[in-house]
């Protein structure tokens, strides 16, 4: 942890640094994490230094909140709540997933069916405007709109310095089950009842295939009959097809998809046994991942080799939000169009049907269920084909789609879709020389 005061220092460094700059050109971070799949066109921009903005500054226990410098991992900062034997409400699946990276994007996880998104769970966020500004915006004061607005914003109207995270109280481990259903329609009802009744803490499944679906969910228990080990030679999500019952500490259950990436350690050959034993259990990590995906992706040389191995191939890499009643629908077309396996499937409601996020807006009272993919699909098609169709397919549900990947829109669908009178409100009072790039020149045309 660091002081209130150190970061009071370190805030007033960085405003003075950014207006210092200027106000021509854009402006970009300097940071050393992203989970991001999506590669800016890279052009001169003033850089600012936030890397160190990566601290828990304060743990109240009485009151149930965190204060938290925006680029600090979750991995930090359930580092220390738990320690307190508290968590936040949110803790998304990664690591190296940063909570102002949650906040401006749509961070999701297996206690999303009760509390909604990350953004939902924040009581007060400390934002760096373009022009060096530091305002406190809360759900009720006159930075209210903002406040609302943060969420889906990406880093086009502030950024977060500090963030006052809500948590609550940890047992001390979870009881997994998993339980399998082999009919689309008689899983997504499934899914709504085990939401509605609210018996369990966690809620969360995998789809495998239109036949081969599992709801996991998660209680808290003083006692465990064994405990599982996922961090290592054991896979998590090869366990859910083996297992009905499981336990994890509280801990292990947090970070149960980190090791392997979900299933995507695939990629980097570590799912073999020797592989995986030569690897070391250190290195199994999102983070680790991360970084030989960025060398990757700076490698011309590796990725005409990777073509040459697999063929022309498209990454269809997304988290889309679908209502209950026509997530069997979707699952079919995905199945059929699309045919990646495993499929995250997790539930998401509003936490308070009252509150507005316009950039990100949902339905008040629905129940919906996240489908993440991520993967690659061969293709003779040209680029984006399958993308599109699942944006077409998304739309047409009435669903939505998150931004931290690629996106195929056009501009006037695009802010059919995101609010665009709602963001240029925004725009217009807190970026007014357009310093930072706008929604969709970001995340589109990734600018």
């Amino acid at each position: 942890m660091i002081s209130p005061e150190d970061y009071a220092r370190k805030r007033a460094a960085l405003v003075a640094a950014l207006r210092a700059s200027g106000t021509a050109g854009s402006l970009a971070l300097e940071k050393t994490t992203s989970n991001l799949f999506r590669q800016r066109v890279q052009e001169q921009r003033h850089r600012l230094d936030v890397r160190h903005f990566n601290h828990v500054i304060r743990v109240d226990q009485n009151e149930r909140y965190a204060e938290v410098e925006g680029m600090t991992t979750y991995e930090e900062l359930v580092r220390e709540t738990l320690s307190f034997q508290l968590m936040p409400c949110v803790v998304p699946q990664l690591k190296s997933i940063t909570i102002g990276g949650a906040l401006a994007g749509v961070g999701i996880e297996s206690s999303s069916f009760k509390y909604g998104f990350v953004h939902e769970t924040i009581l007060e966020i400390e934002i760096l405007l373009p022009d060096g500004t530091v305002v406190a915006a809360t759900k009720d004061n006159e930075h209210k709109d903002l406040f609302f607005g943060f969420a889906n914003s990406y880093g086009t109207l502030g950024y977060a310095l500090k963030v006052k995270v809500a948590l609550i109280p940890v047992g001390k481990f979870v009881r997994l089950r998993h339980e399998r259903y082999s009919d689309l329609e008689t899983y997504f009802h499934a899914l709504g009842r085990v939401c509605r009744d609210r018996q369990v803490e966690f809620v969360d499944g995998t789809m495998f295939d239109d036949r081969e679906l599992y709801i996991t969910t998660g209680e808290w228990v003083d006692q465990a009959e064994w405990l599982s080990d996922y961090t290592y030679q054991h896979i998590y999500y090869r366990s859910i097809r083996q297992k009905t019952v499981d336990y994890l500490t509280a801990h292990d259950y947090l970070w149960r998809w980190d090791t392997d990436w979900f299933w995507c350690s695939k990629h980097f050959f570590v799912q073999h046994p020797l592989v995986r034993w030569l690897w070391g259990r250190k290195r199994l990590c999102s983070t680790v991942y991360w970084q030989l995906r960025s060398k990757f992706n700076r490698s011309p040389t590796a990725q005409r080799v990777a073509r040459a191995l697999a063929g022309r191939q498209e990454a269809v890499i997304q988290d889309v939000e679908i209502p209950l009643e026509h997530a069997a629908e979707f699952a079919r077309f995905f199945n059929r169009e699309i045919g990646i396996t495993p499929v995250w499937i997790c539930p998401v409601a509003s936490y308070d049907p009252s509150a507005s996020y316009p950039l990100y807006p949902m339905t008040p009272g629905t129940l919906y269920v996240n489908f993440g993919f991520w993967d690659a699909v061969k293709t003779d098609h040209e680029d984006g084909y399958f993308n599109k169709k699942v944006e077409a397919k998304v739309k047409e549900l009435h669903g939505k789609k998150s931004l931290y990947s690629e996106a195929f829109y056009s501009r006037e669908e695009f802010w059919q879709l995101y609010n665009e009178p709602a963001y240029r409100a925004l725009k217009t009072r807190y970026d007014q020389t357009a310093k930072l790039k706008d929604l969709y020149e970001k995340c589109v045309l990734k600018q």
